[in-house]
């Protein structure tokens, strides 16, 4: 008998390409929120390939429009207009926020990052760039850089210069020990003296998500981001928004950042904009655009099949009504975990917005002690019931539940209902 795929994936792939569960799965088809594994047993997905498959497994106008793309031409690179990849740039520009217009395509979030960190310092004259605490920006070596958890930066590697890391608002395990809203906001003021000690006192920009992804959806309160952008204003800086996880209209309104009422000026957007293609994009304005001059050339970026996928994505999400799909889900959604958080003392927190939600799990309610090894257990308690969740976290014990904007409200409730199962069999 031949090795498994579990076996060849341990001996071909790389030790850190890690899976979830004691016994992985191998998913082979999936459509809508169900998803099937190898062995031909459903599963209702409410992680989404990382919040990736925002419109769902194998939606109809995705693929009809990949097809049709496909049997045209696969592949030409920048060096070529491409009508597709143009329409996309308006698209974008035509539906984020403020002055945003100037787009640039590559092929992930990690390069949609990094981009936009140029851009800012090209633009700006200045170098250092600011990341929060429990950021996750990617896998590349800028991109590990920004990132504020040591467990997502591999061992001896000499990181890239430049980059500040300031407080997170985790008012949950708030490092200045206050509660909001009493805390007068110190993790968003404590920025200025981290400029004023830590840097030449003249910043390229800030990169922050509005709801931290892989940190553990992490969500800032509602003043957090007007403190911090004008205080990164005064001295010279940017504003970064990732929006990788949370763009498009999984956290209720079309843009994450909208609920804080700022406008960014640069904004990097990946994973759910083409349901799966393989995609990433930075938007700017014509200011901070025209300041990057050079040679720039992405092979796959502004692919026309991604392309494709991108704007079938987007003609769903808007026919469908998808963000507002997602407020009134993540309502029902939010009341059934806290309804959960009542009755299981293990869930310390119950946070996040609409499809992008998070149960922080602890010990002990009152001293707070992470509790990763739980999550395990729920983990597979989930898999054996036929529900898949995610799980991130600076201590590894917050779990994600991030189902694909389509999700009705009779899969939310299906969803809470195994979650209660697998909470009651944790002991």
């Amino acid at each position: 008998m031949g090795k498994s795929l579990k076996d060849r994936h341990r001996e071909f792939m790389l030790p850190s390409v890690t899976t979830y569960y004691k016994e992985p799965l191998e998913l082979v088809s999936g459509s809508g929120l169900h998803v099937k594994d190898a062995e031909g047993r459903e599963y209702l997905d409410f992680f989404g390939g990382i919040l990736t498959t925002s419109v769902g497994h194998c939606h109809p106008k995705v693929v009809d429009a990949v097809v049709d793309q496909v049997q045209k031409i696969a592949h030409t690179s920048t060096l070529y207009l491409s009508e597709p990849m143009v329409r996309l740039a308006e698209k974008l520009a035509e539906i984020t926020p403020g002055n945003l217009k100037r787009c640039v395509f590559t092929n992930s979030g990690t390069e949609a990052n990094e981009t936009a960190v140029l851009l800012a310092r090209t633009a700006t004259k200045n170098y250092e760039i600011i990341a929060l605490r429990h950021a996750y920006s990617g896998r590349s070596l800028l991109a590990m850089s920004l990132t504020g958890q040591s467990s997502w930066r591999l061992e001896g590697t000499q990181f890239a210069g430049g980059v500040k890391h300031a407080h997170n608002p985790y008012c949950y395990r708030c490092a200045f020990d206050r509660t909001y809203p009493s805390c007068d906001l110190l993790c968003a003021k404590d920025l200025e003296e981290l400029i004023e000690t830590t840097t030449t006192g003249r910043v390229a920009g800030l990169i922050a998500e509005p709801i931290q992804g892989v940190g553990g959806f992490i969500t800032p309160p509602k003043e957090y981001f007007k403190v911090v952008t004008e205080i990164l204003k005064k001295y010279g800086g940017l504003f970064i928004c990732d929006e990788v996880q949370t763009g498009f209209g999984r956290t209720g309104k079309r843009f994450g950042i909208e609920h804080w009422e700022v406008q960014p000026d640069i904004m990097t957007f990946a994973k759910g904009l083409a349901n799966g293609a393989p995609i990433g994009a930075t938007i700017t304005t014509d200011e901070v655009a025209e300041a990057f001059r050079g040679l720039s050339i992405t092979t796959f970026g502004g692919n026309p099949v991604s392309m494709r996928a991108a704007l079938a994505t987007l003609e769903v999400i808007e026919e469908e009504h998808l963000a507002e799909n997602c407020a009134a889900g993540g309502k029902v959604l939010s009341d059934g975990l806290r309804a959960l958080q009542e009755k299981y003392p293990i869930i310390g927190e119950v946070r996040g917005m609409g499809y992008m939600q998070g149960l922080e799990i602890v010990k002990d309610p009152v001293t707070k002690e992470p509790a990763p090894d739980l999550v395990i257990k729920i983990f597979e308690n989930t898999k054996e019931r036929g529900l898949l969740i995610g799980k991130g976290g600076y201590f590894g014990n917050v779990i994600r539940i991030t189902p694909p904007m389509t999700a009705t409200k009779t899969e939310v409730q299906e969803a809470l209902r195994i979650l209660d199962e697998s909470f009651a069999q944790v002991k």
